[in-house]
């Protein structure tokens, strides 16, 4: 019996060396994985998104989104009752709002907020992470995968992300954006992991809060994430107005 326990003791002690040795994956493709996991390549799906000020007033959002292929996003809003009927676009690094009564899409820049509270327009227009950031390393942290993503461009709203991704479901748990002088700038938790249908298992609620908004924080929702395709001529100015006809 003893015999028998020091063999099952030596090879748990090997299996745990070798998990520690063994290689990390490529730093690009795991990037390019955690995309696809937290959604299709082309989709759309529905968010709340909820600013909580210090004193505790909330003020929430509900929007249906639609994306296709890497470049191209589009939000409507569908309450509050304020809000309804606006829309707005994301082609590449160019933005737009859409106002009804208002005679043309107005442009507006990934550092603005259409919502006000801490997320801006480029978290609630966001495009994959691979389309934006390059990864530059990757390593272990206990038991998750950290890496470190450099922006492609100066466009890019964050030059800098450290991103920590569970290596079960290949999807990011924590993300913190840096500035180009290294300053942090907001903090990103992914959490409550739940099925999607399709063979999505991801995180339904992204929360932030930044060091520049003490006090302040930002919730988003996600619901209804579905592969769906869409013609071009979705994510034009001159269909911003009919953005309400794409739901069912």
């Amino acid at each position: 019996m003893r015999r028998i326990t020091l063999l099952f003791l030596s090879s748990l002690l090997t299996f745990s060396v070798w998990a520690q040795q063994s290689p990390l994956p490529d730093a690009d493709a795991l990037l390019t994985q955690v995309d696809r996991n937290l959604q299709p390549e082309s989709y759309e799906m529905y968010r709340k998104l909820i600013n909580i000020e210090p004193d505790g007033d909330r003020k929430e959002f509900v929007l249906y989104t639609a994306k296709k292929g890497k470049e191209k996003v589009v939000a409507l809003f569908l309450d509050p009752a304020s809000e309804r009927g606006r829309s707005s676009l994301r082609v590449g690094d160019n933005m737009w709002l859409y106002i009804p009564n208002v005679g043309k899409p107005l442009r507006i820049t990934s550092l603005q907020s259409v919502v006000g509270g801490v997320f801006n327009n480029s978290d609630i227009l966001q495009l994959d992470y691979s389309t934006e950031y390059q990864a530059e390393t990757i390593e272990k942290d206990n038991n998750l995968y950290k890496l470190s993503l450099k922006a492609k461009n100066r466009s890019v709203a964050y030059d800098r992300l450290i991103m920590w991704v569970d290596p079960e479901h290949t999807i990011p748990l924590k993300i913190e954006a840096y500035s180009a002088s290294g300053m942090l700038i907001k903090t990103l938790t992914y959490s409550k992991i739940k099925e999607f249908g399709n063979g999505y298992v991801r995180p339904a609620m992204l929360t932030t809060d930044s060091p520049l908004y003490k006090g302040y924080q930002s919730v988003m929702l996600f619901d209804g994430i579905r592969p769906r395709q869409f013609a071009d001529e979705v994510f034009t100015l001159d269909y911003m107005s009919r953005i309400g006809e794409l739901r069912d």
